[in-house]
C-alpha cells in the first residue's frame, strides 16, 4: 500500500496501552482466533478521518479498508469498533469488523441511510445546557436514539452554575427521562464531574452526544485532567455554540474507562428506532395498555386511559404529542427504506377508506353534509 503521510491518522492515546483497558474481552478473543490466521491482529478504532483509521491497542497505529468493503457493502468501521487488521508496510489493512455489542446511529442528513456515530458503547451521556430551560422534546429524541442503540442513557445537565432554577430544570428532565439517571454538572467549577466519572468503570466505554455549545468538550477536558479538546465560547446573542469537536474520537480516561466525544449534531434523524421510542416513552405505553380498545389512537375514543391521564395531569399532553411525532417519523423512514412496506401501507389505507365509504352509504349518520 501507499505509505504517503496523508494516510497517517494521529490519536491521543498511547499505542502501548493494554488492549484490556480498551475493553477487549475473552469473547472477542475467541472471535479473532476463529479466523484462523495468526498474522491478523485486533485493534480498536480511535478516530476516523477521510477513509483512514487511527487504531489503539496494537502496534499498527493506522489502517485503511480492504477493497471488499467497497465491493460487498459491508458496514464500514466506526469509532469504537474492534477491527481485525492485516499488518502492512506503512500501516495496516482492515479486513473485518468484529460483531458489535451496540451501535449508536442516526439517519444521515438529507438521505435515507444510516450514519454510525459510535460503536460498542456501554453508556451514552445525553448532554444539555442549563443556561436556558432544557429542551425536553429534543432530549426525548436523543433518549429514543440511545435506547435503540443498545446502550444505557444518562442525562447530563451541564453548566448548572448558570441555571436560573437548577431544581426545576432537573425535575423537568427527570419527569421525561422515565427513570434514566440525571446528573447536574459544571465543567467550569468541576461540580458533578466525579459523579459523571463514576458511570464509566474500567473497561467500559461511554459517548457524549448533544448539540453544539452544551459543553461536551469542556466536560471531556475535566475528565481527562487536560485540554484534550479545544473549546469556544457560546454566542451570547442566541445561546448557540460553534462546533469545536470536528470529528469523533475515543479517549482513554485516567483510571480506566473510554469516552467518545462527538461533534454537535444539528439534526438527529431516527434510524431503526421503534424499540427505542417505546422504551423512552414507556410511561405512555403503560397507560395505553389500560385503554378500552387495543387499537386506541388516543384521539377521543371512549375508555382512553391516555386521555384520562392527560385530563388529571398525570401525563403532559406535549409528551404524548412528542411520542406520536417520533412514531410517525420512524414509520415514514421505514417506508422509505422498504418499498414493499410503503405499498402495503397504501393498500391497507385504501381498504380502510373503501370500508368507510361503504359505511357512509348505509349509515345516514356518517354521510357528509
Amino acid at each position: 500500500m501507499d505509505s504517503d503521510s496523508s494516510f497517517s491518522v494521529s490519536v491521543s492515546v498511547s499505542v502501548s496501552v493494554s488492549i484490556d483497558r480498551l475493553g477487549w474481552s475473552s469473547e472477542r478473543q475467541v472471535q479473532l482466533e476463529a479466523l484462523g490466521d495468526p498474522a491478523l491482529v485486533a485493534a480498536r478504532v480511535g478516530v476516523e478521518h477521510r477513509g483512514a483509521y487511527g487504531l489503539l491497542g496494537a502496534a499498527v497505529t493506522s489502517a485503511r479498508l480492504a477493497g471488499r468493503f467497497h465491493q460487498d457493502g459491508s458496514d464500514w468501521p466506526a469509532v469504537g469498533d474492534w477491527v481485525v487488521v492485516q499488518p502492512a508496510p506503512g500501516g495496516g489493512v482492515i479486513q473485518q469488523v468484529l460483531p458489535r455489542t451496540s451501535l449508536l446511529a442516526r439517519r444521515r442528513p438529507l438521505a435515507h441511510q444510516a450514519q454510525a456515530v459510535a460503536a460498542n458503547v456501554d453508556v451514552v451521556f445525553v448532554v444539555a445546557s442549563a443556561e436556558r430551560s432544557p429542551n425536553l422534546r429534543r432530549t426525548e429524541r436523543y433518549l429514543a436514539v440511545v435506547w435503540a442503540s443498545g446502550a444505557r442513557p444518562v442525562v447530563v445537565l451541564n453548566k448548572s452554575d448558570l441555571s436560573a432554577d437548577p431544581a426545576a430544570d432537573r425535575q423537568a428532565l427527570e419527569d421525561i427521562a422515565a427513570g434514566v439517571t440525571c446528573i447536574h454538572t459544571s465543567a467550569a467549577s468541576g461540580d458533578g464531574v466525579e459523579r459523571l466519572r463514576a458511570e464509566l468503570g474500567p473497561g467500559m466505554t461511554g459517548a457524549m452526544v448533544g448539540p453544539s455549545g452544551v459543553g461536551k468538550s469542556s466536560l471531556l477536558n475535566r475528565l481527562m485532567g487536560a485540554d484534550e479538546q479545544s473549546t469556544r465560547e457560546v454566542r451570547l446573542t442566541d445561546g448557540k455554540g460553534r462546533h469545536t469537536t470536528t470529528r469523533r474520537q475515543l479517549f482513554l480516561l485516567p483510571g480506566g474507562g473510554c469516552l467518545i466525544d462527538t461533534p454537535g449534531m444539528r439534526e438527529l434523524g431516527l434510524w431503526d428506532a421503534a424499540g427505542g421510542i417505546d422504551q423512552a416513552f414507556d410511561d405512555v405505553e403503560a397507560l395505553a395498555g389500560g385503554c378500552r380498545f387495543r387499537d386506541c389512537r388516543h384521539q377521543g375514543e371512549p375508555g382512553c386511559a391516555v386521555a384520562a391521564a392527560i385530563e388529571t395531569g398525570e401525563l403532559d399532553g406535549d409528551r404524548l404529542a412528542s411520542f406520536e411525532k417520533l412514531q410517525r417519523e420512524e414509520a415514514y423512514e421505514q417506508r422509505q427504506r422498504d418499498p414493499r412496506q410503503s405499498v402495503a401501507s397504501k393498500g391497507r389505507w385504501k381498504v380502510i377508506h373503501k370500508q368507510m365509504r361503504a359505511r357512509r352509504r348505509v349509515d345516514p349518520k356518517l354521510r357528509e353534509e
